[in-house]
C-alpha cells in the first residue's frame, strides 16, 4: 500500500511541475492540485485495501492525472486557462480508464475497492472538466459532475440508496462518454451549437443511467428493510434460551 501511495505523489509532484515549467503555475494552481493529492491518497489510504494490485496502480496515475487538472483549472481564475494542457491530460486520463479495468482482469486482481476505486477517479475527473466547461459553455454543465456526488450524498437521507447497485455494463459506456464529451467540450473545436447539443445528449444519458439505478432501488427498498428485520431478529436472545438458575 506505502509503496503505491508513494507512487501516486511522486506520478503528481512530477505533473504538477511538469505543468509549472511548461504552461506555468501560480499559487492557487499549486495549493489545489496538491490539497486534491492529499484528500485522495487519504482516501485510498483508508478505502480497506492491504495492498494496491497493477490496476490499482494505473488508477493511482489516473487521479493524480486528475489532480494536475484540478490544479489548472483552478489556475485559471487567475489568469487565461491552458486549455491545450487540459486536453492533454485528459486525454491520458480517458485512456488509462480503458486500461486498468483490462489489467485487472488479465491479472487476476479484480476486487471490490478496485471498482469502488474505478468510479470515484471517474467521477472526479468528470467533476474537473464540468466545473472548467461550466465557466466556458453553460453553468448547467456543473450538474454532470455533481451527479455522482448527489447520488452518494442520498443515501445518508435515505437508507435504501445504500445497497450495492448491480454490476452494468452500460453504466461504464456512459461514463465514458461524460468523459468524451466534456474533454471535446473543453478544447473548443466544434462549433458552439454542435458543442451545446453534445452536452445536452450526455446530461441525458447520464440523467438515464442514474433514473434506473434510481428505480432499481427503489423497487427494492422493502426487501433491504425486510432483510434488516431479519437482522435484527437474528440477533436478539430468544426468551426460552435464557438460562435460569433451578430450584433445589
Amino acid at each position: 500500500m506505502r509503496r503505491g501511495l508513494a507512487e501516486g505523489a511522486a506520478v503528481l509532484a512530477a505533473l504538477l511541475g511538469a505543468l509549472a515549467a511548461s504552461v506555468g503555475l501560480g499559487p492557487v494552481g499549486w495549493a489545489v492540485g496538491l490539497g486534491c493529492g492529499l484528500v485522495a491518497l487519504a482516501a485510498v489510504a483508508g478505502g480497506g485495501a492491504a495492498v494496491l494490485g497493477p490496476a490499482d496502480r494505473v488508477t493511482v496515475t489516473r487521479t493524480a492525472i486528475g489532480c494536475a487538472m484540478a490544479a489548472l483549472v483552478a489556475d485559471a481564475w487567475a489568469r487565461p486557462a491552458e486549455v491545450g494542457a487540459l486536453v492533454a491530460l485528459s486525454t491520458v486520463a480517458l485512456v488509462l480508464d480503458a486500461v486498468d479495468g483490462r489489467v485487472a482482469r488479465r491479472t487476476g486482481t479484480a476486487s471490490g475497492f478496485g471498482a469502488r476505486f474505478d468510479g470515484e477517479a471517474d467521477a472526479f475527473v468528470m467533476l474537473v472538466l464540468s466545473v472548467y466547461v461550466a465557466t466556458t459553455v453553460a453553468g448547467w454543465v456543473l450538474a454532470i459532475g455533481l451527479a455522482r456526488y448527489l447520488f452518494g450524498m442520498a443515501g445518508w437521507v435515505v437508507p435504501w440508496f445504500r445497497r450495492t447497485l448491480p454490476r452494468r455494463d452500460w453504466r461504464k459506456v456512459v461514463t465514458a462518454v461524460q468523459g468524451i464529451v466534456l474533454t471535446v467540450a473543453a478544447a473548443a473545436f466544434l462549433p458552439p451549437w454542435l458543442t451545446y447539443a453534445a452536452l445536452v445528449a450526455a446530461a441525458a444519458l447520464l440523467a438515464e443511467s442514474f433514473g434506473r439505478d434510481a428505480l432499481w432501488l427503489w423497487f427494492r427498498r422493502h426487501e433491504e428493510r425486510a432483510t434488516e428485520r431479519v437482522t435484527e431478529r437474528a440477533t436478539e436472545r430468544p426468551p426460552s434460551m435464557v438460562l435460569r438458575p433451578q430450584r433445589s
